[in-house]
């Protein structure tokens, strides 16, 4: 019976109208002409229909294989195959969508390995490459945004404890944690700052003055130089003074030198050597206000009912405590290691710069222009001579 009937389906031959319509022929006669251009033209998978029923089962199990993407899928199975399945009616049904093309449906073995060759084609993998860069990128986005907002909520948290501290402490409502020894070389740090900014301030006036006079004195002995070449009568007097005014010229930017390191060197000192141990102090002053605001918090919720969340709060609080308490002491102790290295410092300095300054002014107005000299060799002090800082007609070129 077999035989007959696919002797029956190899055999027949129908015609198909030009609308892709088959007329009243039977579905055997319209299976054999389409298996039959199937084998000239081979199938488009493209425009097939798969049916997961048998034949002429109902239309709820298609999927259409055009919404499939991914790369061509080749399926040309054998002619005498494709006979047997239709003859034995096992899931193969023949649609024809044009008038000179038609098309086979696979049954659910062939769905199952297309729709698997889709999933591992190329095109599925890049928009799964794509998701997964614009999640990553969602959530790297996600994350900063969490982490600023945790900064921002810290940070105001501890300026709220903070101020409310200070300003308890200043209308005395509040304790303060007060090391009587490190306060006590703090002030007389700043004392010191402020008069040796008031020394700094009135040697460098003397200098500018002092400048001035030199220039003066440069001036006069031009114009006394000048006089005796003019007067004949006066020759020797405005030569005497032209050669004294000189001299004191030289002698005066010799003492300017001098007088420049000086305040050089305490211009350093009050304003880089001091100032850092400020900025140290004033960290450590603001450390000092965060403990006192933490420890005051801690007492606050250690005097409230014990429950749950007071619990939580007070362990939270203890963990805050104990971290601006660390850090409270690690700059309590590097203000004690600066204040004793700053004091040593400044010993140093102010004995050789307190020594030039005298030895310079001394043996300028004594009018002992090689002691002058002299002073200027011990300390190391080299003066430049004018027009030094500017180049050369050859560098200008």
């Amino acid at each position: 019976m077999t035989d007959g009937i696919m002797s029956k389906a190899a055999t027949m031959e129908i015609p198909i109208n030009g609308s892709g319509d088959r007329g009243t022929l039977t579905e055997d006669e319209s299976l054999e002409q389409d298996l039959q251009q199937v084998m000239v033209s081979g199938p488009n998978l493209n425009e097939t229909s798969i049916v997961s029923g048998g034949y002429g089962g109902t239309t709820e199990g298609i999927i259409p294989t055009s919404s499939i993407k991914g790369p061509a899928v080749q399926y040309n199975p054998s002619f005498l195959g494709l006979r047997f399945l239709c003859a034995q009616g096992q899931g193969c049904h023949v649609k024809s969508h044009s008038p000179r093309r038609p098309f086979i449906s696979p049954s659910k073995s062939a769905a199952s390995r297309i729709a698997s060759q889709v999933d591992r084609s190329p095109g599925s993998s890049m928009h799964q490459c794509h998701s997964n860069s614009s999640m990553t990128s969602e959530e790297l986005s996600r994350g900063l945004a969490i982490e600023k907002f945790d900064i921002v909520k810290k940070w105001g948290i501890n300026t709220y404890k903070c101020t409310k501290q200070m300003i308890s402490e200043r209308f005395g409502r509040g304790s303060r944690t007060v090391d009587l020894e490190l306060e006590t070389q703090i002030e007389l740090l700043r004392d010191t700052k402020r008069k040796y900014e008031s020394v700094l301030q009135l040697a460098r006036s003397l200098t500018n003055h002092f400048y001035n006079m030199v220039q003066t004195q440069r001036a006069l002995g031009d114009a006394f130089s000048d006089l005796s070449q003019k007067s004949p009568e006066l020759q020797e007097e405005f030569g005497y003074n032209a050669e004294t005014q000189k001299l004191l010229c030289k002698n005066g930017e010799t003492l300017l030198g001098a007088v420049n390191f000086f305040v050089s060197s305490i211009n350093t000192l009050v304003n880089k050597t001091m100032e850092d141990t400020l900025m140290t102090v004033k960290l450590y002053e603001t450390a000092r206000l965060e403990y006192d605001a933490y420890r005051t918090d801690l007492e606050e919720l250690n005097l409230c009912p014990r429950d749950a969340t007071t619990l939580s709060r007070i362990e939270l609080a203890q963990q805050n405590f104990h971290t601006h308490k660390e850090k409270y002491e690690k700059l309590r102790g590097d203000v004690a290691i600066k204040l004793k290295f700053l004091e040593e410092n400044k010993i140093k300095v102010m004995h050789k710069q307190l020594l030039l300054f005298h030895n310079a002014i001394s043996a300028y107005f004594a009018g002992n222009q090689q002691q002058l000299d002299q002073t200027l060799k011990q300390f190391n002090i080299k003066l430049k001579t004018p027009g030094s800082d500017k180049p050369s007609w050859l560098e200008e070129q």
